[in-house]
């Protein structure tokens, strides 16, 4: 049984237990309600705990893994081991100041008095610039200290930018970019690293496809040369013959990436009937 920690409420929680459902994994319709659960259809435990306390839990064994945000693990440093970026729970840890003030560049921070609850990360940042200021540390909500005089610049997470033009201020340093980890007890046992790496690969099938798209189409066979160069296929396109004489059907796999420059390469060359079909896994 692995057993893994996730966010009990907040900006990862109910994206982390979709990365479970979406690798087939079958839980209770309700879990986030509950400190613990089972999965019915595969060896996985869920604990469900704070942020903050996840890599503690998987530095100490408490659990295996866990997920959790790429700021929280900067601010703790635990010894624990990043097993994958997940691409989810995108935020940046920004410097941010009243809308009045005036910012040209870090060193405008000097003798300044700014507000965080990263106070790890902000130090780390201060001293790479040789900056001195006055870290005040918050564990609530930083964006109302400007206003109440408690600070002259805040250090906090920012999503959308929205809550920052609430409360007058305004984005001035982006200091890191942070997304949700799947991070690992360092010495996992073997039977505990199998389990672990049978997710992974339901986790890498259901990622290829959502960034991959199944295409059919009707080709000339005077034209499939050309149009199957065009394809950024896998290997190679498959070809089936049609009941018309002069033309196939062509398959193949593109990268969403480069998917509509593509198309109007393919279009251009002579293909018709173009179909798109999304991919609901797909194992490399």
């Amino acid at each position: 049984m692995l057993r893994i920690a996730i966010q009990k409420s907040g900006r990862l929680s109910e994206d982390s237990l979709q990365l479970l459902r979406d690798a087939g994994i079958n839980l209770s319709s309700s879990p986030s309600r509950m400190l613990r659960t089972q999965a019915n259809n595969f060896p996985l435990e869920l604990i469900f705990v704070r942020d903050d306390d996840i890599p503690e839990y998987v530095e100490g064994g408490v659990v295996d893994v866990g997920i959790v945000g790429e700021n929280v693990l900067l601010e703790t440093l635990k010894d624990v081991n990043t097993i994958e970026r997940l691409g989810f729970g995108k935020c940046r840890l920004c410097l941010a100041m009243p809308k009045n003030a005036t910012y040209n560049g870090p060193k405008s921070l000097e003798n300044l008095r700014i507000a965080t609850s990263y106070v790890r990360i902000l130090e780390n940042f201060l001293a790479e610039q040789n900056i001195r200021a006055e870290i005040h540390e918050i564990s609530g909500s930083v964006e109302i200290t400007p206003s109440l005089g408690l600070a002259d610049a805040i250090f906090d997470i920012v999503s959308t930018g929205s809550t920052l033009l609430a409360n007058g201020l305004r984005e001035v340093e982006t200091v890191i970019e942070s997304e949700a980890l799947l991070i690992a007890h360092p010495e996992l046992p073997p039977a505990k690293q199998e389990i672990l790496d049978r997710l992974l690969f339901r986790i890498h099938a259901n990622r290829n496809a959502k960034n991959h798209r199944y295409i059919l189409m009707n080709v000339p066979n005077d034209r499939l040369e050309e149009i199957a160069g065009i394809i950024p296929g896998m290997k190679s396109p498959t070809v089936l013959p049609l009941t018309q004489p002069g033309w196939s059907s062509l398959h193949s796999v593109i990268p969403e990436s480069v998917f509509w420059d593509v198309l109007e390469q393919l279009k251009a060359a002579g293909a018709e009937g173009i179909l798109v079909v999304p991919i609901e896994r797909m194992i490399l």
